[in-house]
């Protein structure tokens, strides 16, 4: 026997602060991809007043989920790569939460205060000294 670690047991395992960020972005994704399907058979099969516009933007969430996901498989895979994608998905949240917020509409503003919390929990988690340690992401005094 060998004192050498084999890489299954040198590698850290995944921290739950990741796993929890993997989690938040797959369930944006998730919810876009929902959205944009229920936009776009609206649109087909509904009768909405521009059915164009429905089924545009429909294809135009499934697109936008895309990101998300890639996101979060990469988190949970421990990529370095995806914590670019996924600081990205929740910045892009935020005006959309802000703008929810702000709808006179009574359903949007739940909407608006659980996709904010979404996005600045999962940018918390992001962050986060140890999720960016196992990524393999070095900071400006690691260099």
């Amino acid at each position: 026997m060998s004192n050498e670690q084999t890489p299954e047991t040198a590698a850290e395992p995944r921290p739950a602060r990741l796993t929890a960020a993997a989690a938040l972005a797959a369930l944006e994704g998730l919810a876009l991809l929902v959205g944009g399907a229920y936009m776009l058979v609206m649109g087909l099969l509904g009768s909405p007043d521009k059915p164009e516009q429905a089924e545009m933007g429909g294809v135009t969430l499934i697109a936008l989920a895309v990101l998300p996901l890639v996101a979060a498989r990469g988190l949970l895979k421990c990529r370095a790569w995806s914590r670019g994608p996924a600081l990205i998905t929740q910045l892009m949240a935020l005006p959309v939460a802000w703008t929810l917020l702000r709808s006179e509409g009574s359903l949007l503003i739940p909407a608006g205060i659980a996709l904010a919390a979404v996005a600045v929990t999962a940018l918390v988690l992001l962050i986060n000294p140890q999720t960016t340690r196992a990524l393999g992401i070095r900071g400006p005094r690691d260099a």
